[in-house]
C-alpha cells in the first residue's frame, strides 16, 4: 500500500516541470524572436532574392528576362573579372600574413611590463574602430603624390617622390599598408588576450628545464596560440576578400583598373553598368569561394588537432 501511495504524485511534478520549461522557452523567444526575424529578414530574404536575380537579365527598370545559368557561364570568359580576381588574390596573400605577423609582434611587445602599456594598447586599437571610409579619405592625403606627408618625408631624405595610389605597380601595396593600419589592432587585441591566457607555469617550467627565450616562444608560446591564429587567419581572409570601403574612398578601382577587386567589380557592374543579374552572379561566386576557403582552413586546422571554432 505504501508503494502505490508514494508513486502517485509523480505525474503532477513532471507536468509542472514541463510547464515551467515551456514558459521559460516562450519567454526567451518573446525577447529574442523579434530580433531573430529582423536578422533573417535582412540576410536570408536578400540572399534568396539575389539568387533569383542572378538567373535573369535585369537593369532595374525594364522587365527581367530569364537567362537560366547564363550569367554564371559568362563569368568563365570575363577578362575583367579575372583581373579583379588576380588583384584580390594578391591583396589577400599580402594582407593576411602581414596582419598576423605584425599583430603577434606588437602583442608580444605590449605584453611586457612597460610603462604606459594601456596608452599604447589604446593607440593601436583606435584605427580599428575608426570607419574604413575615414581611413581611406585620410590615406588619400597621406599618400598624395604632390603634397602628401609620405612624399614630404621622402624628399627630406633625398628620395624621389612616388606616385603611390596613382601608380598601377604601387597601388596594391599602398592599399595593403592602409588596410593593415586600420585592422591590425584587431589581431593585436586577440593575440594579446591569448598571450595573457597562457599559464605561466608552462613558460617557467621550460625555462627551468634549460630552454632559452627563443625556444620557449617556438615550442611553448606558438603551439598555445595556434587556435587563435586559425581564427584570426579566417577572419582576416574574409576581411581581405570583402575589402571595399578603402578602395571606394581612395582609388575607385584605378588607376587603369589596377586596384579593382572582386567586391568593387560587383559594385561597378551593379551601380555603373546596371547589370543586376550578372553582379548578383559574381556575388554568389565570391560567396562560394569564401565559404570554401573558410571551410578548408577550419577542416585543416581540426585535422591538425587545433580546435579554433
Amino acid at each position: 500500500m505504501t508503494v502505490f501511495a508514494s508513486s502517485a504524485p509523480v505525474r503532477p511534478a513532471r507536468t509542472t516541470r514541463v510547464r515551467r520549461r515551456l514558459v521559460g522557452d516562450l519567454t526567451g523567444w518573446g525577447f529574442a524572436g523579434p530580433a531573430t526575424f529582423v536578422v533573417l529578414g535582412l540576410s536570408v530574404f536578400p540572399a534568396l532574392w539575389a539568387l533569383r536575380i542572378s538567373r535573369q537579365k535585369w537593369n532595374g527598370i525594364a522587365p527581367p528576362k530569364p537567362l537560366g545559368w547564363t550569367n554564371y557561364q559568362l563569368m568563365a570568359s570575363d577578362p575583367d573579372l579575372f583581373s579583379a580576381v588576380r588583384h584580390t588574390v594578391v591583396l589577400t596573400a599580402l594582407f593576411v600574413p602581414l596582419s598576423l605577423l605584425l599583430g603577434l609582434l606588437i602583442a608580444i611587445a605590449l605584453n611586457q611590463p612597460i610603462r604606459f602599456a594601456g596608452f599604447y594598447r589604446t593607440c593601436i586599437f583606435v584605427p580599428f574602430v575608426v570607419s574604413a571610409a575615414v581611413t581611406g579619405i585620410l590615406a588619400t592625403f597621406v599618400f598624395n603624390p604632390q603634397f602628401g606627408i609620405v612624399n614630404a618625408g621622402l624628399r627630406s631624405v633625398g628620395v624621389a617622390p612616388q606616385q603611390f595610389l596613382e601608380s598601377p605597380s604601387q597601388v596594391l601595396l599602398v592599399l595593403v599598408l592602409v588596410s593593415l593600419w586600420g585592422s591590425v589592432g584587431f589581431t593585436v587585441v586577440v593575440y594579446l588576450a591569448a598571450l595573457q591566457d597562457i599559464p605561466r607555469e608552462l613558460t617557467e617550467a621550460a625555462l627551468v628545464d634549460g630552454a632559452n627565450r627563443r625556444q620557449v616562444f617556438r615550442y611553448v608560446t606558438v603551439p598555445q596560440l595556434r587556435p587563435v591564429t586559425v581564427f584570426t587567419a579566417v577572419w582576416q581572409t574574409i576581411t581581405a576578400l570583402q575589402l571595399f570601403d578603402i578602395i571606394y574612398t581612395t582609388t575607385r578601382g584605378g588607376p587603369l583598373g589596377a586596384s579593382q577587386t572582386v567586391v568593387y567589380y560587383v559594385y561597378y557592374q551593379f551601380r555603373e553598368l546596371q547589370r543586376y543579374g550578372y553582379a548578383s552572379a559574381v556575388s554568389y561566386g565570391l560567396f562560394a569561394v569564401t565559404m570554401l576557403i573558410t571551410l578548408g582552413m577550419v577542416v585543416y586546422a581540426r585535422r591538425r588537432g587545433t580546435e579554433a571554432f
